[in-house]
């Protein structure tokens, strides 16, 4: 307690100097990272070898003074200083929302906000920003007028991703940054340290609160050689995914080395990393290269470049030791040769499900997936480089010259990453090869990648209709594109899916395929070609499309009482240190349950800042293992409230009024995909006060923690689940050991019993483990993190 308040009087220090919002970061303070990782080297780490990660991470430990030994991967919490934090307008309306409660005057890190994820696609690109100023004018007034006050760079919508936009402008080797959104490892591309996180965790690192992670172990992936003339960096995470799963990577941070990284481009190392998320890593991280020197340079950060290269071995790279005998000090090594990677396709509905592209005719039959590909999209976060759209046009172009056009009924659809890449794609002919063969340009922004697709008119989503699409997004979960449910998205490179607009089919295979031009001549496609950056410079685009760099203090952030789409926040119930008793079981969720099951997005995306309101789709999409699998359907377990049987909010809400108390029961993998916060704070607002899974994804579990949720996992996951898989509306939980909470005894006992007609006719006993570190159970007792740290504001200034 008396760190935490120190830290927040080092912030009233930290104002006096503060730069405020940054159009562009500044050199990273590399000689206070080395004497921080030197500090760590010779006490607690005993001058043992240490990977990158490992090198980013002490470097960046909050007070390596008050630590005795060295972290434990998998068991010790680190507290880190993160260098800068980036949210997107989805995610940073709850963040501010609950920054504004924590008390401070500005942030004490730099930290942006990018408004990519409320433009919907549909005409194309202009109308589709003007129209997104109209329907969330709101939203983005409410976001600048914040930015402002609290001194944050504000990216208006159109002027691209975030991730593309903080790899062109924030992103420094060596540096440590959380990100509001799943993928934001993306930076990892240019030797950041990147991760993924919900709102509340951005605000301890604006509100200059240490940031706790469980200690990461390291996975060490070798590339070899280099990838052949239809390789795409694309196609080394599809593999990677495949071999992992969507779990595999849990805990994890990994780290890329061997002499196939020098032959990557930075953007390319960048899809990588992005991508890692979908296996569960904390985040993902490349070694400083030449390619990432040229990336820096041509984005008018020679400086950070210049810096860099003086640190490339002796904080950028791992120790040559580790280089030496990689399987002695990294937790685990995966071997891949670059010159023998295919294209690949990953899914539908699972971005782990992976398939060479020599194989998907065959597997498409064996499958029974459609054949027909209804759209071919490129772009998203995770392939809208330069690079990419060069090499994809010049696949267009010789179509083109051909008389070829996308096949009949593919619609094909390009996201430019930010007004740079369009304004360069304009200049240099790209938009106009797309174009050319059929392709409609959308917004800088993320549109259908997560949902933001208005496809409503097409036959395919009217009707529900099974239909395959290709993308070269980076997350495929059911319904997650178009609110089709029966929509197969099948994850790949921007070159495979150009192929598949031109051929129309999953099955033909732009390597091996012949296609027939407009005079019914057969031709093969010849390998793509393009620039890793452009010759000519990136365009800078137009002026609208800078940030704004205003900082007010004395701004008003303007909150409307009758507003339906923004709602200021009430503190969540502290604890009131009883064990919990009589807590009713809503559901036992059945299989995969990602965050877009329990909060969807698409069309909910407009309520992102109103709790309440996004509170009715609190698991929408889980299936239940009590009834079959059936989707957002449930029992209600307390005779005479209604409805007797009914959705899975509309029954929580019922559970609210009568202040019944009830949990979650979880299978594996609970909370995967996007790092939305809501999807713990929605079922908290409803009155869960725990989830009992069989396993947690990283961000979900914390983001549980941080709002006052207990997460519990089950000693016996593959037997006591099934307890609760039967009539779970008749079981009564109590518990055993929530008082007392500490982080060295980890165990949770459960008393369940199943109640009929008001008798209990069978008792279980369960034991759960929990993995709170000290400082989460003070979150826990106070309510929320949020609340902890309003306290702790309160008596710093008393």
């Amino acid at each position: 307690m008396i760190r935490n308040q120190q830290a927040l009087r080092n912030v009233a220090r930290r104002y006096a100097t503060s730069s405020g919002p940054q159009a562009r970061a500044s050199v990273p303070n590399y000689e206070l990272f080395n004497q921080r990782l030197n500090k760590a080297r010779t006490t607690i780490l005993e001058n043992k070898p240490l990977t990158l990660a490992q090198k980013i991470l002490y470097a960046h430990l909050h007070d390596v003074e008050s630590m005795t030994s060295a972290p434990i991967p998998g068991e010790s919490y680190l507290k880190l200083s993160p260098d800068r934090v980036a949210m997107q307008d989805a995610s940073a309306q709850m963040a501010i929302l609950q920054f504004m409660l924590s008390g401070m005057k500005q942030t004490a890190v730099p930290t942006s906000i990018h408004c990519d994820h409320l433009v919907e696609a549909y005409e194309g690109a202009d109308l589709d920003v003007a129209r997104s100023w109209q329907t969330s004018r709101e939203i983005y007034e409410f976001l600048q007028a914040a930015s402002q006050r609290y001194g944050i760079a504000f990216w208006r919508p159109g002027s691209g991703i975030i991730h593309q936009l903080v790899l062109e402008n924030y992103a420094a080797p060596g540096t440590l940054m959380l990100g509001t959104d799943s993928h934001t490892p993306n930076a990892g591309g240019l030797g950041m340290l990147a991760i993924g996180v919900g709102g509340a965790d951005a605000v301890d690192a604006m509100a200059d609160i240490p940031w706790e992670l469980k200690a990461p172990r390291v996975l060490g992936v070798q590339l070899r050689g280099k990838l052949n003339p239809w390789g795409n960096p694309k196609d080394v995470i599809l593999a990677l995914a495949g071999k992992l799963s969507v779990r595999g990577g849990t805990g994890s941070i990994i780290e890329y080395f061997g002499d196939g990284v020098q032959s990557l481009s930075c953007t390319g190392m960048a899809t990588i990393c992005n991508m890692g998320a979908e296996v569960g890593a904390t985040t993902s991280v490349f070694p400083y290269t030449s390619s990432m020197a040229r990336y820096l340079a041509a984005t008018k950060r020679a400086a950070i470049a210049a810096a860099a290269d003086a640190q490339q071995a002796a904080y950028l790279s791992a120790d040559k030791q580790v280089a030496a005998d990689p399987a002695r000090y990294y937790d685990e090594v995966i071997d891949i040769d670059l010159s023998a990677l295919e294209p690949g396709y990953n899914g539908p509905f699972t971005p782990d499900l992976h398939t060479p592209r020599s194989q998907m005719a065959d597997t498409v039959k064996a499958e029974g997936w459609s054949d027909k590909v209804s759209a071919a999209l490129i772009g998203s976060c995770t392939n809208s480089s330069y690079q990419d759209l060069s090499r994809a046009a010049s696949l267009a172009r010789q179509a083109s010259a051909r008389g070829l056009k996308v096949a009949e009924g593919t619609e094909f659809l390009v996201s430019p990453g930010s007004e740079q890449i369009r304004a360069t794609m304009e200049r240099d002919g790209i938009q106009e090869a797309f174009e050319a063969i059929g392709a409609k340009v959308l917004a800088n922004a993320c549109g259908p990648c997560i949902g933001q697709w208005n496809r409503d008119e097409n036959p395919v989503v009217k009707n529900k209709e099974t239909n395959s699409i290709v993308s070269s997004f980076n997350r495929n979960f059911r319904a997650r594109n178009d609110g089709n449910p029966n929509t197969m998205n099948f994850l790949t490179s921007p070159e495979m899916v150009l192929g598949a607009a031109l051929g129309g089919r999953l099955s033909f295979n732009p390597l091996t395929d012949s296609l027939t031009d407009a005079r019914g001549e057969l031709f093969k496609l010849e390998p793509p070609s393009g620039d890793e950056l452009p010759t000519s410079g990136y365009a800078a685009g137009r002026s609208e499309y800078q940030p704004l760099l205003e900082h007010q203090s004395d701004k008003p952030i303007p909150i409307s009482p009758t507003s339906t789409r923004l709602q200021t926040l009430e503190a969540f119930v502290p604890w009131n240190g009883q064990e919990f008793t009589n807590t009713r079981v809503l559901v036992t969720v059945q299989g995969k349950c990602t965050t877009d099951h329990i909060s969807a997005a698409g069309k909910w995306l407009k309520y992102k800042g109103h709790l309440e309101n996004l509170a009715r789709n609190t698991l929408i999409g889980a299936a239940n293992a009590a009834l079959d699998g059936r989707v957002n359907e449930v029992r209600n377990a307390v005779d005479g409230l209604q409805p007797a049987v009914g959705s899975i909010p509309d029954v929580a809400m019922s559970y609210k009024n009568a202040r019944v108390p009830w949990l979650v029961i979880a299978d594996y993998n609970y909370g995967e995909g996007s790092a939305r916060e809501h999807a713990a704070m929605q079922p908290r607002f409803l009155g869960c006060n725990m989830v009992i899974a069989r396993s947690f994804a990283r961000i979900h579990e914390t983001n549980l923690k941080k709002q006052g949720v207990l997460p519990l996992v089950f000693a016996r996951p593959d037997e006591d689940y099934f307890i609760f898989a039967k009539d779970p509306h008749e079981l009564v939980v109590s518990t055993q050991g929530v008082v007392g909470l500490n982080e060295h005894t980890p165990v949770v006992q459960l008393t369940v019993d199943r109640v009929q007609n008001g008798e209990v006719v069978e008792t279980h006993k369960i034991e759960c483990v929990h993995t709170m570190s000290a400082d989460q159970i003070g979150w826990f007792k106070a309510g929320s993190a949020l609340n902890l740290i309003a306290s702790q504001q309160k008596a710093a200034h008393e």
